[in-house]
């Protein structure tokens, strides 16, 4: 199957990704706190069936379920073991979600779930090499690009980034996590980054798109805002995730119920300023990814 490289894609239309991964896994039974990485092995067809509905919904993009496929997230469910076995499936299951037809399988790196010496027990050595570990079983199974995401430090993200590179990634996305302000004026992560101060780090470092997903109070209007701000601040192609607008609290449990039309309605604000892929995040179904590749056809249809 020939497609474009991602970058060569992003030069001629804008392209969609798929959807929250966590809470689809959930319903298809995974239990809370259990490992969803494992399933890549123990239960491939529940994790095939969620990405082909993303893939049938229209996403260009789909998401590796690898978020944890670290060894230092692993080790904690006991399954580092099959590392490279659990990475490799995840490349080759969503691989498969497209079903023969184009799309760019997206190798997921999540947060490492430790702080860096000297805030936390994890040493730098220990962290590039079990970043590099996961980001070579991505890269040799095949993945179009390394998302390394919901980032909130440069620390780890330059680690990430440098083992992203040594692991030869045809592309590398940089993804950080925003919040609100309690003012709602503006984002910075959990580590007080500004989106100028990301865009212009990831830019330096060597990654190929500068992205963003999650956070507390990130929806598409948030997204556009942050959006506007990276393309200000650097050349790089923006990615966005937004999260299914702003949870409210149910049993103690943060619920996103933002409709997918809803949800789409601010799509036009985020491609007007030149947002490469939109996606989203949690609280997102593929009736979500549904409703923004409407629009996104649309834009692409004009332009």
């Amino acid at each position: 199957m020939n497609q474009p490289p991602l970058l060569e894609a992003l030069t001629t239309r804008r392209l969609v990704c798929d959807g929250a991964m966590g809470t689809q896994l959930m319903l298809a039974g995974l239990e809370s706190g259990a490992c969803g990485e494992a399933w890549n092995l123990t239960h491939p067809d529940r994790v095939l069936a969620i990405q082909r509905r993303y893939a049938d919904a229209g996403a260009d993009c789909i998401i590796t379920n690898t978020f944890g496929g670290s060894r230092i997230m692993l080790r904690r469910h006991g399954h580092e073991a099959e590392l490279a076995a659990l990475n490799a499936a995840a490349v080759r299951i969503t691989r498969e979600a497209f079903g023969g037809r184009p799309g760019y399988v997206l190798g997921d790196i999540g947060p490492l779930g430790a702080l860096l010496e000297p805030y936390g027990e994890l040493s730098e050595a220990e962290a590039r090499a079990a970043l590099e570990e996961q980001a070579v079983a991505l890269v040799q199974a095949g993945a179009d690009a390394l998302i390394i995401e919901t980032q909130t430090g440069l620390e780890e993200l330059g680690l990430a980034i440098d083992a992203a590179r040594a692991a030869k990634a045809p592309c590398i996305i940089a993804s950080l996590a925003y919040d609100l302000s309690l003012d709602g004026t503006f984002y910075k992560t959990m580590m007080g980054i500004s989106p100028e101060q990301a865009a212009e780090f990831v830019a330096e470092r060597g990654a190929h798109i500068v992205a963003l997903n999650c956070g507390t109070g990130m929806d598409m209007k948030g997204a556009a805002m942050v959006g506007r701000l990276y393309r200000e601040a650097c050349g790089l192609p923006v990615m966005v995730q937004p999260n299914a607008g702003l949870p409210v609290l149910e049993n103690l449990k943060a619920v996103y119920k933002q409709l997918p039309a809803d949800m789409a309605k601010d799509v036009p604000e985020v491609l007007d300023i030149g947002v490469g892929i939109i996606g989203s995040c949690c609280g997102s179904t593929p009736d979500h990814t549904r409703a923004i590749r409407q629009v996104v056809d649309g834009f692409n249809r004009s332009h």
